[in-house]
């Protein structure tokens, strides 16, 4: 007895040390969470949507939901490897609007002479741990030596998926200002981000970038956190407006009314950039499912789309093809401009007409 008595307490002791590491960020405290506290959009401990969003469907249950994560034969893996392209983004002209997927939901984008980096990923794991959920062979090409000097860095949220910590910490010196949504602040301040390059805000807020570049934050349905405790800081969607170009940076969404609100009032997008994979039919609140990608593109009034969060992480069962092979299905009726390039491969942002192979389909 005694001897389980120790390993129980040993245990115990590297639990509370691991949950304790840097990588795990920080709750809000100070003025930044007497902030928290005071957003309209925080209740009863913690962030809340704006329409009701339980974790699982209506007919779900978290035992259904484990049992066929585990034991479900799926093919949400590749056999084979990515293919990829190398742009080198050191190389581009100020005058070269592009955008570069680097697969899930990193993306580099220049327009109108600035850069911007939303959601970056490079560690190759997108979980606390780095033998876990590990990046498919040959989808984690970039790293953040390829990245330039960037104007920008945009995240969406807190999850592993989207805000890392051993990219982040390399990244920093590259870095001139951060956007993030409220919260989100005391993790990069706990990693070395100065609180002068922070632009930290709640929902429906605008901030103007100077020189005819401006973002409004707008909202997403979807939850936060790294740890135990949940919905401490916001998860964001954003308008960008540049002096030439409207752009919709979605990070992770459920569909919800606030598609159509967003589309009403910001819209139309040249470019759309939205969630497509890494969904289960158990989670329909808090993550897009197919058949409902092409009814939210068009109520965003998007010019084109460009599908992400899928590529090179499995968080969910499904085939890792199937997001984009849906979606190639699902718009035979109302052809919308879905734009599918390879990890890596330039989208020219003046270029509506570029065509993309459906390279996934030669894979297995």
């Amino acid at each position: 007895m005694i001897y389980i008595i120790v390993l129980i307490l040993v245990l115990a002791g590297i639990t509370v040390w691991f949950i304790n590491l840097p990588k795990f960020g920080k709750l809000p405290s100070g003025k930044r969470l007497e902030k928290v506290k005071a957003s309209k959009n925080y209740r009863d401990g913690a962030f809340q949507n704006k329409e009701i969003t339980p974790d699982l469907a209506e007919d779900a249950n978290y035992f259904k939901v484990f049992k066929e994560f585990i034991f479900s034969d799926k093919n949400n893996k590749p056999s084979t490897k990515i293919p990829s392209v190398k742009t080198d983004l050191k190389a581009l002209r100020p005058d070269e609007d592009i955008l570069v997927w680097f697969g899930h939901s990193s993306y580099f984008m220049q327009t109108d002479g600035k850069k911007f980096l939303v959601d970056p990923v490079f560690s190759g794991h997108a979980s606390p741990m780095s033998f876990s959920i590990k990046a498919f062979d040959g989808s984690d090409v970039y790293s953040v030596e390829d990245m330039p000097e960037i104007d920008f860095l945009i995240i969406t949220h807190d999850h592993w998926d989207h805000l890392d910590y051993e990219t982040l910490i390399k990244l920093k010196p590259k870095i001139s200002k951060v956007i993030c949504g409220l919260g989100v602040g005391e993790h990069l301040e706990l990693w070395g981000f100065i609180s002068e390059k922070i632009i930290e805000k709640d929902w429906d807020k605008f901030e103007d970038l100077e020189n005819g570049f401006e973002i409004n934050t707008v909202t997403a349905r979807h939850f936060s956190g790294r740890g135990l405790k949940r919905n401490q800081s916001l998860w964001m969607a954003y308008v960008l407006k540049t002096p030439t170009k409207r752009i919709f940076i979605g990070g992770d969404s459920g569909y919800g009314k606030h598609f159509a609100e967003i589309g009403e009032k910001y819209g139309p997008f040249d470019v759309a950039i939205l969630e497509n994979g890494q969904y289960n039919k158990a989670w329909p609140y808090i993550h897009i499912l197919p058949e409902q990608f092409i009814k939210s593109a068009i109520e965003l009034k998007a010019g084109r789309v460009l599908p992400v969060h899928s590529s090179k992480f499995a968080l969910a069962n499904h085939s890792w093809t199937e997001p984009l092979e849906l979606l190639t299905q699902n718009n035979q009726k109302e052809l919308i401009n879905i734009a599918t390039p390879k990890i890596g491969e330039p989208l020219m942002l003046n270029d509506k007409t570029q065509k993309f192979e459906k390279w996934w389909r030669s894979l297995k």
